[in-house]
């Protein structure tokens, strides 16, 4: 049996069409664009109305990947949701999704924040090249409005929703998935977190009552942690791909802050016109980000086949993860 690869043939993103932007939260905030641009470089971000779901959102962007890989629902041997926002606790969002779809298949959700998407990237490379699966959906999806203080600046201002989806097939001429790099230290999960909800505090008046039910941030901590671990993860996943800095012709980072970029950036001595970046319109989508951020990359004709990308994550958990991607032929529609 030849050795098989991963490929990415099919791409789709979904975001609401309902924007809020910095303007706008001016009027109920104590806050200003200006404020708001020179520490994070967010301008707007797309907020989901009542009638939509991190599910509805994630089929969404699924059509879009379906009809782009030239495949149908029924094709599918494995759907991956990730996502830290799901429709319920029970059932999981991926069987929902799968229903939703039409899909025959086994499906899961990854939980790991920020990082989901490329921590689902490599676990549906793995299935295809060992040959278990051969149409796998990986989304990243995130409805984390919901889950904001309103009136907290101190998060609000930062996250968006959105999803963004691939399809990842097998191709025997090596491209897909070179090399990956993922990492955990719960140690300081506390920095990013959601206390209210789950099975140590469930959902109460008093849980209510003392915010817990919101996610809540150490900015300053997360900005150390991000700042740390997204040159040394970029540098470790190119290690493992026999690759270095100057063999990247594309790095589409987190979009989470654009001073946590811009300092990564410095710190591999990096073309900043190598560097993809939407965070102005989207804000952090969390597991959302990089599709959304890949999608468009691939939109605007930054990605041609042969070109190495650098996929580069961090979030809750704290988490990181990278995977070092050469982009391959690709149906067209």
């Amino acid at each position: 049996m030849p050795k098989l690869y991963s490929q990415i043939t099919g791409w789709g993103k979904y975001a609401p069409a309902n924007i809020v932007t910095n303007y706008d939260l001016e009027e109920t905030l104590d806050t200003s664009h200006e404020w708001i641009m020179q520490r994070t470089g967010i301008a707007e971000r797309h907020i989901a109305t009542e009638n939509e779901s991190t599910a509805t959102m994630a089929v969404a962007a699924t059509h879009d990947a379906l009809a782009q890989a030239g495949i149908t629902a029924q094709d599918l041997d494995l759907i991956i949701v990730a996502t830290s926002s799901p429709d319920y606790h029970v059932p999981a969002v991926s069987s929902t999704v799968q229903a939703m779809l039409g899909a025959d298949c086994p499906a899961f959700t990854l939980v790991t924040g920020c990082t989901g998407f490329v921590y689902g990237l490599v676990t549906a490379h793995q299935f295809i090249v060992n040959g278990a699966f051969k149409q796998v959906l990986v989304v990243g999806v995130e409805l984390v409005s919901r889950f904001l203080d309103w009136l907290d600046r101190n998060t609000c201002v930062l996250f968006g929703d959105g999803a963004g989806a691939v399809i990842v097939a097998p191709s025997e001429t090596p491209q897909g998935v070179l090399g990956f790099d993922l990492g955990s230290n719960g140690a300081d999960g506390h920095h990013l977190m959601m206390e209210g909800g789950g099975s140590s505090f469930p959902m109460s008046y008093e849980v209510i009552d003392q915010g817990k039910n919101f996610l809540r941030m150490n900015g300053r901590e997360v900005f150390k942690f991000a700042t740390r671990v997204l040159p040394k993860s970029t540098l470790a996943a190119l290690a493992n791909s026999d690759l270095a800095v100057d063999d990247l012709d594309l790095l589409i980072p987190h979009q989470a802050n654009a001073r946590i970029i811009d300092m990564a950036v410095r710190s591999m001595k990096f073309d900043r016109d190598k560097v993809f970046v939407n965070l102005h319109k989207y804000g952090n989508t969390s597991a959302a980000s990089i599709p959304i951020a890949l999608v468009e990359a691939i939109e605007e004709g930054r990605l041609a086949t042969g070109d190495i990308v650098a996929l580069v994550s961090f979030g809750a958990g704290l988490t990181w993860a990278s995977a070092i991607v050469q982009w391959g032929p690709t149906r067209a529609r």
